[in-house]
């Protein structure tokens, strides 16, 4: 009922709403669905008042890092575009990137980073977030870029040992971490591959904008911005922090200071237009920093769709993604605390029949629950916890298990709009989710490439012995 509830009221919110589902009316819906399910809950004894409020603040405690590098993702985004960083790295794009194989080189350029990182979200943030300017410039929908951006991030997420999510998927099952890797690539290269396939053809057949209207973006980007070759030094030394794994908040944060210097240094004249009159020399410029990292900013570039790329929200543009998020984490402590989540998948266990049902059961799962408990950790975990029992009762290898997570939990997340990964990715890009959905090829094939493998692999099938009863 809570479900049922809330897809109701979701697709009713979208449908009135739209673009603005996501500024309030998302988040009432989702606490609706959290209320009918805990009165459900108490109602029939399945769990006290008490229960549900420690299960929030577990929930709760669990995601606040993701909030505060949300924060900083706002920041980084407003200091790197004002101190002319992306801005600098969208003129030079637009120079190297050839329009017919933008596509397939954003979406290749995500994927090497995010190997790099082990980090989908930081690729997003930083390096997604020019390709996203340079595809705009060179006249590509930005839904298709978009869905370039986050199939390659989440391609190098989920094969790179240093991503948390692999990590997770890995060690729940008790795979060891390169055995799990090597073991995805069955799955993993097949689906890539054909992403980057349908990414070459729509460039071909798209083509680009032409040479004079490249030159007017630049011309442009070159009268508004200094494009100081120094601004270099900024995305090169976050990527040297990157290298030598420091951890994601702190990159985050001294990458934006970094950004913050660099823009007193080369953009007082947008430092002073952002602080408005009031104040003098360093004082003018501290303050339009300020504003930069926390609120929102908007500069005339003399191209109307210029001025919608280069205009910045800083962390402020983040509060509402930070309220779906704690809205989706009521309801996810809802359907957990009831023990809704483990009747729902009682019965789609009851379902299994053999391998290839119970990977596709595994693959569905892992999509349900980035659904209802809106958490692309939580997926992973309790779909792991669900069927790791079910698996070596079959005689299946603990790595099969770990693949159809990996293939189903971690990369279907960022598909749901009021998933972290979905909300986060979003607001990060300023694109709708439901806007790049269709283009996320890698995310939405991955499930089916996993059930596709373990039909026609035999060498699954003569794992164990497989016995229904």
């Amino acid at each position: 009922m809570p479900l049922v509830l809330l897809v109701a009221l979701i697709a009713c919110v979208v449908s009135i709403f739209g673009d603005e589902s996501l500024s309030g009316a998302s988040q009432v819906a989702l606490l609706v669905a959290s209320a009918v399910c805990v009165c459900i809950g108490i109602f029939r004894g399945y769990c006290t008042w008490e229960e549900f409020e420690n299960a929030i603040s577990d929930k709760v405690s669990g995601i606040s890092s993701a909030i505060i590098i949300l924060l900083l993702i706002g920041a980084l985004g407003g200091a790197w575009m004002v101190s002319g960083v992306v801005p600098l790295l969208i003129y030079h794009g637009m120079d190297i990137l050839n329009p017919t194989w933008f596509l397939v080189s954003a979406c290749v350029i995500c994927a090497v980073v995010s190997v790099m990182t082990g980090s989908s979200w930081t690729t997003i943030a930083t390096i997604g977030i020019a390709l996203l300017g340079i595809g705009k410039a060179l006249g590509f929908e930005e839904g298709w870029i978009a869905g370039a951006i986050i199939s390659g991030a989440y391609f190098g997420d989920k094969i790179s040992p240093l991503s948390d999510t692999t990590v997770l998927a890995s060690s729940t099952v008790g795979t060891p971490l390169f055995t799990h890797i090597r073991y995805m690539m069955f799955t993993t290269v097949p689906t890539f591959t054909i992403t980057l396939i349908v990414f070459a053809l729509v460039g071909f057949l798209q083509g680009s904008q032409g040479e004079s209207d490249v030159l007017e973006v630049q011309s442009a980007l070159i009268h508004t911005f200094n494009l100081s070759p120094w601004l270099f030094l900024v995305p090169v030394l976050t990527a040297f922090m990157i290298a030598r794994r420091v951890p994601s908040i702190a990159v985050l944060f001294l990458a934006t200071l970094l950004a913050c210097v660099a823009a007193v240094a080369t953009q007082s004249d947008l430092l002073d237009e952002i602080a408005g009159p009031g104040h003098e020399g360093l004082a003018q410029r501290f303050r339009g920093a300020m504003i930069v990292i926390f609120g929102s900013t908007s500069l005339d570039t003399g191209v109307d769709s210029l001025n919608d790329l280069v205009a910045t929200r800083g962390m402020s543009g983040m509060m509402s993604t930070i309220w779906l998020i704690l809205c989706a984490t009521v309801f996810g402590a809802a359907m957990t605390v009831t023990r809704m989540i483990d009747s729902i998948m009682n019965g789609v266990l009851r379902l299994v029949r053999g391998v290839v049902s119970l990977v596709a059961s595994t693959a569905f799962v892992g999509f349900f629950l980035n659904v209802v408990a809106a958490d692309q950790y939580l997926s992973i975990i309790l779909t792991g916890n669900m069927f790791q029992d079910t698996y070596r009762k079959l005689g299946l290898q603990p790595r099969l298990l770990s693949r159809s997570i990996e293939d189903s939990a971690t990369v279907t997340s960022v598909l749901i709009p009021w998933n972290t990964c979905g909300m986060t990715q979003s607001s990060v890009l300023g694109v709708s989710t439901l806007a790049y959905l269709p283009y996320c090829f890698f995310n939405y094939l991955s499930p089916i490439m996993t059930v596709l493998v373990a039909a026609i692999d035999k060498k699954i099938r003569g794992v164990g012995q497989v016995n229904t009863k």
